[in-house]
Formats: structure tokens, sequence, C-alpha cells
């Protein structure tokens, strides 16, 4: 489960201020073989992936290197995630160097900025964390994430077919790309497709009948020795080519002030992104494997992670979806897939780079395929097409958005569309009658209740539904409509409050109009189930002080006792108007 608060549960390492000592505290041993071999995998495709990204980002690649590193260690040191591997992603990099470019265009700022743009965007996050606003992960509805995600596979996807095909993969969008593959079919490299194919023959082929073994890793170093032994790359088949060494030191941004305000107008936007894609497949594995991620702290961790890639030079970081995908796959399930892959990448940077100087790029390209493969929901689409057609709605937008506009229009689109129906849905809450259920004391819902009586000249009336100032005008047309279509008209209509726990004075004000109507036709208002912050609210408002402490009731059977003591004595007097 992907909460927006604090729950319980074992494997939750939200309870403490240090998620880092609860997993470390109940860390078993007999983990660190598969984690290890997961970290391996994650490894593998971090460090020519941050040679691909960091060119993306507009950066050398040893900076990517830089940054890498402490920010799989800042996410171990504050994030709920047992699976999310942080790094630089193709959504980052393209954010950052589209952010970097509108600031300036001198390549030798570049570096400074984008280590700001990172900074200022985690300081953005961290504080958006402190301050309780998770919360807003609550509105990337499930539908709109199954969408969000399966976009950003295919969108992934699109990208690793170029490395595959052996020909450019151009600019744009998803469908951009896609064309600018098939227009370049007679190029498609022949050679390259073979190795490509058989990488992918075999992870499939591992997956299928070996899936306990690293399938990633294996076909990774497989690829390597291939390509040394036959020279793949004499035959016209990209290779990851020589990466410098890089060691990272700290250091702080050298650019003017009036940089910094202009790298505003940007970073907002990446932080969303960031926290969106972070967010969505952390909650995707949790989910899964029946996990608890808290969004707060998720928001403060990927802040704590791209605040920790900046000053250490590098550029913003996200949650990455193939790493994590395939880390998993090859058995990894704790933090320490994360610090144990840090480790890996500082030792690379400084010694082990011109190991990866063989690795084909179609190898490569073929790993990450099969990586977010897992992201192509294709039986939740169907599932949401045949029972929920307004929420498939909110997953084809969230998808197409992605497709046609990139990661944060897509995003941004999904969301809005999810508010719409969330809005429409708490605008029109049902309003129940009740009856009081045979053999019981309790009174329910009449449709719901075989048998459930009602009570002569009462009227129990609950929304189904918080009150607020967009749906309280519902609820007084549809108590008018009850009323009138009673039959003898009640003498009293008593609102169970149980589902508002807050009123504001717009919703006090347009209850007390409905008492004023109800009161021009005899009929007296009355409230049950108050809860102690409504209870507040409505002492000193002008419904409160109508009303009085006796017509507020603390349960429906108290405001049906109440109103039989009142009935033998003639019609229960009626609020003035």
């Amino acid at each position: 489960m992907a909460k927006g608060r604090t729950g319980g549960g074992v494997r939750q390492r939200a309870a403490g201020a240090w998620p880092v000592a609860d997993w470390l505290r109940t860390y078993r041993r007999d983990r660190l073989g598969k984690d290890t071999i997961g970290a391996l995998t994650a490894w593998a495709l971090i460090v020519p992936e941050c040679v691909a990204y960091a060119q993306i980002a507009g950066v050398p690649p040893q900076n990517a290197f830089y940054g890498a590193p402490v920010a799989l260690l800042a996410y171990v040191l504050f994030g709920t995630s047992r699976f999310l591997i942080v790094g630089a992603t193709s959504a980052a990099a393209v954010l950052s160097a589209a952010t970097v470019a509108d600031v300036s265009g001198d390549p030798q700022l570049a570096v400074a900025l984008s280590a700001a743009l990172a900074i200022a965007a985690g300081a953005v996050l961290i504080v958006a964390g402190l301050a309780k606003l998770g919360f807003l992960a609550d509105f990337l509805s499930e539908p709109a994430l199954v969408g969000f995600l399966f976009g950003m596979a295919l969108t992934i996807i699109v990208r690793q077919c170029a490395k595959i095909l052996g020909v450019p993969g151009g600019d744009g969008d998803f469908f951009d790309r896609a064309w600018t593959l098939l227009r370049h079919a007679d190029d498609w490299h022949g050679t390259t497709i073979a190795v490509g194919a058989a990488a992918l023959a075999a992870l499939f082929a591992l997956e299928r009948w070996v899936p306990r073994l690293p399938a990633s890793l294996l076909v990774l170093v497989a690829g390597i020795a291939v390509s040394a032994a036959v020279d793949l790359d004499d035959h016209g088949v990209e290779t990851v080519g020589k990466i410098p060494r890089a060691v990272p030191t700290p250091g702080w941004p050298d650019i003017s002030a009036s940089d910094w305000i202009a790298l505003l107008a940007g970073t907002f936007g990446v932080a969303l992104v960031v926290f969106a894609e972070s967010y969505s497949i952390a909650g995707r594995f949790a989910r899964e494997h029946g996990d608890e991620v808290d969004a707060d702290r998720e928001m403060a961790a990927m802040g704590a992670a791209n605040v920790a890639a900046g000053v250490f030079k590098g550029f913003v970081v996200s949650g990455s979806a193939s790493r994590s995908a395939a880390a998993e796959a090859s058995g990894g399930s704790s933090p320490m897939v994360s610090t144990v892959a840090a480790a890996l990448i500082l030792v690379t940077g400084a010694f082990l780079t011109p190991l990866f100087t063989d690795l084909p790029e179609p190898v490569l390209g073929a790993i990450v395929v099969v990586a977010v493969r897992s992201f192509l929901k294709v039986s939740e689409l169907r599932r949401y097409w045949r029972r929920d057609r307004p929420n498939f709605a909110v997953a084809a937008t969230a998808l197409v958005g992605v497709l046609v506009f990139d990661l944060l229009p897509g995003l941004l689109i999904a969301v809005a569309l999810s508010l719409v129906l969330f809005i429409a849905n708490a605008s029109r809450p049902r309003t129940a009658v009740l009856g009081k259920i045979p053999g019981t004391d309790r009174y329910g819902d009449i449709e719901d209740q075989p048998g459930a009586t009602t009570v002569p000249g009462l009227l129990l009336v609950r929304p189904d539904g918080a009150l607020f100032f967009g749906n309280v005008a519902r609820l007084k047309l549809a108590v008018r409509e009850l009323v009138a279509d009673s039959d003898p008209p009640p003498e009293r209509v008593v609102l169970n409050l149980v589902s508002s726990y807050r009123l504001g004075v717009p919703s006090l004000d347009a209850l007390d109009e409905l008492r004023v109507e109800l009161a021009r036709t005899g009929c007296a208002l009355h409230l049950a189930r108050v809860h102690p912050d409504v209870r507040e609210a409505l002492a000193p408002s002008r419904l409160g002080k109508a009303l009085g402490p006796d017509a507020v009731h603390a349960s429906v059977a108290d405001a049906v006792a109440a109103f039989r003591r009142d009935a033998p004595h003639g019609r229960p007097p009626v609020q003035g108007a």
C-alpha cells in the first residue's frame, strides 16, 4: 500500500525519524546474497546509463558519477521503499536540460546550473515533505498512476529501441521518436539488431526457465565478453565506449543570484515530476509486496537525494523504473541494494570504468526494455474499461498525455482530470433515508436494509459523504424533495452528520437556511452524530443558537427517543424562522 500518512506494519520503516535504523535493526544476513546480486544488476545499469543521461542533461559523464552514489545513500537514510533505486533518469535529465537551457545556453555554465537546479528542487521537496504535503499524492489516483507508468514505460522503450535497431533515436515525444525509427528503417543495422534480439531472447529464456538467476547481470556480462572477443565495435555495433574516472567531491554551484532566481521558474515542475515518478514507482512495488510507503517521507527523501546530488556536482535525480525493476527481478529486496550499489559505483568511478568500454548498446537497451515491461499494465486498463469507464478515462488520459506531451504535462493533465472526477463525486453525495433495522436498536439505509422501518412523522436523513460548500446545496435540495414526497409530511427532520468531521461557515449557513425553510412548513430540524469539531463550530453559529442543545443528539436512537417523548404532547415545537 502507498499511504500519505504513516501506518503500521513490520515492513514499514517510516515509524522513526531515521528509517534506516529500522531496516538495519531487522535486516537478515541471509538476504545479503540476493541483495548483492540486485545491487550488481542495478550497478551494471547505472554505470552506462550515467553516461547516456549525462549527455541528455548536457553535462560531462563524470558529473553523473559524482552524484549517483551520494543520491543513493541519501535515499537509504530517509526513504521508505525497500525497492526504489534513485539516480539519473531520462525524465529527470530531459527536464534538467530544458530548465537549464531556458536560463543560459553557455555550456560552461551547464554543470553549475544543473547542480543548482538539483539543490533547488531538492529543497522544495524537503520543505514540502516537512510541511506534510504528502497528501497531494492522494490526488495521484491509482488509474492516473497506472496510465502514467504505462506511458513512461513506452517512452523508455522507444528510446531503447533506437539502440537495438542501431539508428539515431531522434527528439520529441513518443510518436516523433517512433516515426523517426520507422523513417530510418533502411538504416537499421542488421548486426546490431541481431545482438539486441539475442539479448532479449536470452533475458526472456532465463526469466522463464531459470528465474532464480540474475538474468540482466548474466546477459550484460555475456554481452561485454562477446563484444570484446569478436570486436563488435568493428562490425558497426555501438558500444558504451570510454567512461572517464570520477571521484565525488563536494562543491557549491558558482552561479549568480539572478541565475538562482531564473531557475525557480522550472524548479517546481521538476520537483513535481521527480516526486510523482518516484512515488508512483515506490507505490507500485509497495502494493505488490504488501509494504507501505509514506508520502511525506518520500518527498523529503527525494529532496535529500537531489540536494546531495547537487552539492556533489551532479544533476537532478529521480526514482528509476528500469533499475528498480531489474534489481527487484534479480532478488534485491531491501535498501542494502542501494547501499552496496553506491559502494560499487564509487569503486567503479575511481577504478573500473574501463570494464564497460565494450558493453554493446543494444544489450543495454534490451535489459532496460525487459526491466520496464512490468509497468505495461494492459490487464489493469482492460479491467477499468470493463468496470469503471471514468477511471479508464483517467488512466488513458495519463497514458496519452505522457506519450504526446511528455511526462510533466501528461502527469498534470491526469491529476487535473482526477481532481475533476473527485470534485464531481464529492459534490453529489447520496442522501440515504434511515429506518430501524429489525431485531436491533440500530438504524440503517432503508434501501440497503430489507425490512427497515421508518418512524411516522420523523424523517431520518444521512448524507453518505462529508458536507462542504460544494455539496451542501445538493443536500438541501435532496431533503426538500424527500419532505415534499413524504405522506403525511414529517414533523421533524433529523440530519445524521456521521460522515462530516468538519463544517465551515458556508456549510453551517446553508444548513441554517434549510432549518428556516423547514420551519416555514412546520417541520423542525435536528442533528445527530455530530463530531466534536463540528459541535465546536456549531455552538457560536446562527444554526447552533437557533437549534439549542436539545436539538443536537449523540445518536440516531437518541434523536428518535427524543421525538417520541415530544410526540404525545402534540406537534413538537419548531425553531423560529
